[in-house]
């Protein structure tokens, strides 16, 4: 799999339609979205093209349909994602982040024990 540039909310949408489901038409994908966007099939291909261009998805062409698949994997997607939010929001100090996270958020004893036991294990 490839790494993937920085893809949008939308994208990022279609991208979990493909990658719990390829290869996919776009007309599947629009089925998918349509329920619970309010977007139209247009829009859903034209972010479908997006992807492509950004070489997040692959094509094979069946007879008339176009069949896609993705290029990238999620865990990269996720991994590239993650990176870029750390760097806009808390300017890639991953420390201010945590710190930030544990001070706002009420952790119960069991996810204090989950971080300690991730910590544990990078050592």
């Amino acid at each position: 799999m490839k790494e993937v540039r920085q893809i949008s909310d939308a994208e990022w949408r279609v991208m979990q339609v493909i990658w719990d489901k390829s290869p996919i038409t776009a007309n599947e994908v629009v089925d998918k979205l349509k329920n619970n966007t309010h977007w139209k099939p247009k829009t859903i291909k034209t972010l479908i093209r997006r992807l492509v261009e950004k070489k997040a998805l692959g094509f094979n062409k069946e007879g008339k349909a176009y069949l896609y698949y993705p290029l990238v994997s999620e865990n990269e997607s996720i991994r590239v994602e993650s990176e870029a939010f750390l760097k806009k929001v808390f300017n890639g100090s991953l420390n201010l982040m945590l710190a930030n996270f544990i001070n706002e958020q009420r952790l119960s004893e069991e996810e204090i024990e989950e971080l300690r036991r991730i910590i544990d294990g990078r050592e």
